[in-house]
C-alpha cells in the first residue's frame, strides 16, 4: 500500500507550539515528500545543516519555470509570478543587492533608532490613552513597521490599511482568487508609479527619491520596471513580517510571564530575548522560499532529483537539537541563538534584518519600561493562527495591564 503524502503546512493543536511532525521528520525522514495547498508535491527539509546548505547553494533557483505551485491561485503564488522573478538570481540579483545593501547596513539602521523610538513612544501613548484591553496587533504591531518603512522609503504612512490588504492578497495561499491578485498588482503598481512621479517632481531625502534618480540616469543599474518592483517589495517586506513578529513576540513572552519579567528586571537581556523569539517562532515562514533543483543533489543521504521543488523549513531547522542544545527551551543567554535561519542565509539573506531586529528591540524595551504589568487578555491556548497566507502569524493579540 502506498503511503499517503501529507498535506503541508501541517496542522497544529495550539498557535504557539510547532507541529509535532517537524521533530518526527528530523529524526526519521529529514527529506520528506509533502503536498502543498495547490495540490503539487514538494520536498521538505527540516534539519539545520540541510536547510542552511540549501539556502547557500546557488545551484538551486527561487521559483521560475517548473516550480511547484504553492498557492491555489492560477499563477501558483508569489514565487511563480513573472513580476517577482526578474531580480531573483545571478548577476541581476547581485546588482540589485549591491544597489540596496548600503541603505540597510547595521550602522545606517542604528542611526534610525531615535526615530523608531519616537514612533514607538507615540503609538504606546495612544495605546495607553485608548485604555485596557487593547489589540496589540492593530494598535502597535501594524502601524509601527509601516511608519518606519514608509519614512525610510518616502511613502505616506497613512495608507497602512492599503499596504496591509495588498500584502495579504499578494501573499495568499488559499484566501484570495487570481482575479483579486491581479487587481491588487494593478492597484499597488499604479500606487507606486504615482509615488515615483511625485519623487521625480519633488525629490526628498529618502530611498525612493534616490532610486528614482538612479533609474532615470539610465546607467543600467536599475530599470523603470525594476524600480516599481523594488519599491513594491520594500513596502511589502518592510512591514508584513515585522508587523506579525511584534505580535508574536508579545504573545510568546506573555504566555510565559517569567520571560517578560526577566526583561523588565534586566534590560540587557533584550537583544538575546529578541533572538530567541526569532529562533523559536513557528508561525511565520512555514513555507518560506521554495527552491528548484537545477541538478541532482543530496541531503541527509537522500538524492533530490533535478527539477524538484524543495522547501527549506527554517522554523524546524531553528529547533534542531543537532545545532541548538535543548532547542525548545527559551534561553535569552543562549550563545548561538543568533545563528538561527529566520532571516535565511547565503545570497538571499534578508537585507532588512538589521531594521527588523532594531524595531523588535525598541518595541520590547519600550513595553517593558512603560507597561510592566502587561499580560495577555486571553489564555495562550485561545490565540489563533492567521491562515491561508504565506506570511502566517497570529490573528489579533489582545493585551491588558
Amino acid at each position: 500500500m502506498t503511503e499517503t503524502m501529507p498535506d503541508y503546512p501541517f496542522p497544529r493543536t495550539t498557535a504557539l507550539e510547532p507541529p509535532k511532525e517537524w521533530a518526527e521528520l528530523q529524526d526519521r525522514c529529514p527529506v520528506a515528500h509533502v503536498r502543498l495547498p495547490s495540490g503539487d508535491a514538494a520536498t521538505l527539509l527540516t534539519r539545520y545543516d540541510d536547510v542552511r546548505a540549501l539556502l547557500t547553494d546557488t545551484s538551486f533557483q527561487r521559483g521560475g519555470e517548473g516550480a511547484a505551485r504553492v498557492s491555489t491561485t492560477d499563477d501558483g503564488g508569489i514565487f511563480s509570478r513573472g513580476s517577482t522573478t526578474r531580480l531573483r538570481e545571478g548577476e541581476d540579483h547581485l546588482r540589485w543587492r549591491r544597489l540596496l545593501s548600503k541603505s540597510f547596513t547595521i550602522r545606517k539602521m542604528e542611526s534610525w533608532r531615535p526615530r523608531v523610538q519616537q514612533m514607538t513612544d507615540e503609538l504606546v501613548d495612544d495605546l495607553l490613552k485608548s485604555g485596557s484591553p487593547a489589540n496589540l496587533s492593530l494598535q502597535l504591531g501594524l502601524p509601527l513597521p509601516v511608519r518606519v518603512i514608509c519614512a525610510l522609503v518616502g511613502a505616506p504612512s497613512e495608507d497602512q490599511d492599503k499596504f496591509a490588504h495588498w500584502s495579504q492578497v499578494m501573499l495568499t495561499l488559499t484566501r484570495y482568487t487570481q482575479e483579486e491578485v491581479l487587481k491588487t498588482y494593478e492597484e499597488f503598481g499604479a500606487y507606486v508609479s504615482a509615488l515615483v512621479e511625485e519623487k521625480r517632481t519633488n525629490p526628498g531625502d529618502d530611498l525612493l527619491s534616490e532610486l528614482t534618480q538612479i533609474s532615470d540616469s539610465e546607467d543600467g543599474r536599475l530599470g523603470h520596471e525594476e524600480l516599481i518592483t523594488t519599491v513594491m517589495a520594500l513596502l511589502l517586506a518592510g512591514h508584513e513580517t515585522t508587523s506579525n513578529m511584534i505580535a508574536i513576540m508579545a504573545a510568546m513572552l506573555l504566555a510565559e510571564p517569567e520571560r517578560y519579567q526577566a526583561v523588565i528586571d534586566d534590560p540587557e537581556l533584550i537583544p538575546g530575548t529578541v533572538e530567541e523569539v526569532l529562533r523559536l517562532d513557528s508561525t511565520l515562514s512555514v513555507v518560506g522560499f521554495p527552491r528548484v533543483a537545477t541538478q541532482d543533489s543530496e541531503f541527509a543521504g537522500t538524492t533530490v532529483p533535478a527539477g524538484s521543488t524543495v522547501i527549506p523549513c527554517r522554523p524546524a531547522a531553528n529547533r534542531d537539537p543537532r545545532k541548538f542544545d535543548d532547542p525548545d527551551a527559551f534561553d535569552p543567554r543562549r550563545d548561538n541563538a543568533n545563528q538561527h535561519l529566520t532571516f535565511g542565509a547565503g545570497p538571499h539573506y534578508c537585507l532588512g534584518q538589521p531594521l527588523a531586529r532594531l524595531e523588535l528591540q525598541v518595541v520590547l524595551g519600550t513595553l517593558a519600561r512603560r507597561l510592566p504589568t502587561l499580560r495577555l487578555r486571553d489564555s495562550a491556548d485561545e490565540l489563533r493562527l492567521r491562515t491561508g497566507l504565506l506570511s502566517g502569524g497570529l490573528q489579533d493579540v489582545w493585551v491588558t495591564w
